[in-house]
């Protein structure tokens, strides 16, 4: 029998693939799936995104087929033709992708073949199949990118040694992904390469349509990404290296000198670029000093998040912050190659000081397995509590944050309970948002 998880932490491949369709300009998602499956994923997701909202052609006008028994019975390729003429008539964009839910998966509609009816209209219209059955959220963002730069993104290019794309970043399902994406390529600029997130800020679809320019991907993921980027490199002879997602001035540097190296900058460069950084960096972090110390702010830490978060943090709060981190949950359902990869991330850190670490995707893990990391009174006359401490993960930590009165900072998937808009948590400005959320977090528990 297959586990069962408590209220997963992500959505299903049609979700993670619209949602990676409504990050990018001027696109017009067409859903043709069961009705519902387009309200109720944008309902999901947004919320647990930071109230990410509809975007261009999105959520609650998403386009969709709702296809019903008729169709289900006799097939829906005559509707989802109906639908893409009536998007191209009514919707404005520069793109139309028809993304597949379960049931019209099932009985084998072909929606490439309803696609390739529109061949000649004015703006491209591609078909990807997304059925939710082949995997969660992130799948559907590797399906996604996978169906277009198999279809979109323009073959032959002449490649560009200073381009680079950036891969890894699940829009949506990443809360802080434009802000973490506008970071990281301020950074990559700086060492004097064209860099292009597709998400980002002032990114639009001819990045994605001559990414194929690139003489390198960075995927910032050990999960998310890589089979987009082995597609990439398939059809378009673009070579891929995956680096862990930086948080802070350790990770960050170690982060700018390997993309150095993968892009062939040289290492003069990321290292005059990492020495302007931490001198910003520490003269900003510096204004906590007094503070942390006056009133002894160290704090053991439970962090539970997705593969990109959950070993960043961890590091970051133990290596910068100097606090104890005790456990640490990875919430994705993982293979054992992948498992291994993320377990490796736990290692070599500054402090020497590590986390018990678990894989369980289920929302009581934290719960589950804090007993492992703290054992727990029985009835003793003298017994060290479990404070102060802070929990860092998401807002399904709430309940055991209240459990045991501890301050939550929800920094993964989902983020009920915080409007994101420009925040980020990764490269040097990454580091100082988490630093200030946490040291506030915590003077407004006292």
């Amino acid at each position: 029998m297959s586990e069962i998880i408590d209220r997963p932490r992500y959505a299903c491949a049609l979700g993670g693939a619209l949602f990676t369709l409504r990050a990018l300009p001027r696109t017009a998602p067409i859903i043709h799936a069961s009705a519902g499956c387009g309200y109720s994923l944008y309902g999901a997701l947004s919320a647990g995104a930071g109230y990410l909202g509809g975007g261009y052609c999105g959520g609650a006008a998403w386009s969709s087929t709702n296809v019903v028994e008729r169709e289900i019975v006799f097939g829906g390729e005559e509707r989802l033709e109906e639908q893409i003429r009536a998007t191209i008539e009514l919707m404005d964009a520069d793109l139309y992708v028809v993304v597949t839910g379960c049931m019209v998966e099932m009985i084998g509609d072909d929606a490439a073949a309803a696609a390739a009816v529109f061949r000649d209209a004015e703006a491209p219209v591609l078909a990807i199949p997304t059925p939710s059955f082949k995997g969660d959220s992130y799948a559907g963002y590797d399906m996604a990118l996978s169906g277009l730069f198999r279809g979109f993104t323009r073959l032959g290019a002449e490649k560009r040694k200073d381009t680079v794309n950036l891969l890894g970043l699940v829009p949506g399902q990443d809360a802080f992904y434009k802000g973490n994406l506008t970071e990281l390529k301020r950074l990559l600029e700086q060492l004097g390469l064209r860099v292009n997130t597709f998400f980002g800020e002032g990114e639009t679809l001819d990045n994605l349509r001559n990414a194929s320019e690139a003489s390198l991907n960075l995927v910032l993921s050990d999960r998310y990404g890589i089979k987009a980027a082995q597609v990439f490199e398939e059809i378009h002879g673009v070579p891929y290296r995956v680096l862990p997602f930086p948080i802070g001035a350790a990770q960050t540097a170690d982060f700018l000198r390997a993309a150095a190296e993968a892009a062939g900058v040289g290492t003069a460069a990321a290292s005059a670029l990492i020495y302007r950084e931490e001198d910003r960096y520490y003269d900003y972090l510096e204004r906590i000093a007094d503070i942390y110390n006056d009133i002894d702010l160290q704090r053991y830490a439970i962090v539970a998040g997705d593969v990109n978060y959950a070993p960043s943090v961890s590091r970051f709060i133990s290596d910068e912050l100097g606090w104890i981190p005790k456990l640490t949950v990875i919430t994705d359902q993982l293979n054992a190659e992948e498992t291994a990869k993320v377990q490796s991330r736990f290692s070599g850190w500054e402090s020497g000081v590590y986390p018990l670490i678990k894989f369980d995707p289920d929302t009581s893990a934290v719960q589950r397995y804090f007993p492992l990391a703290w054992p727990q009174s029985a009835n003793e006359r003298y017994y060290d509590s479990f404070s102060p401490a802070v929990v860092i993960g998401s807002a399904l930590e709430r309940d055991f944050a209240l459990q045991y009165s501890l301050p939550l900072l929800t920094v993964s998937f989902p983020v009920t309970n915080r409007i994101v808009l420009n925040q980020s948590y990764a490269g040097y400005n990454g580091g100082l948002s988490l630093a200030s959320d946490l040291i506030t977090l915590l003077m407004s528990w006292r």
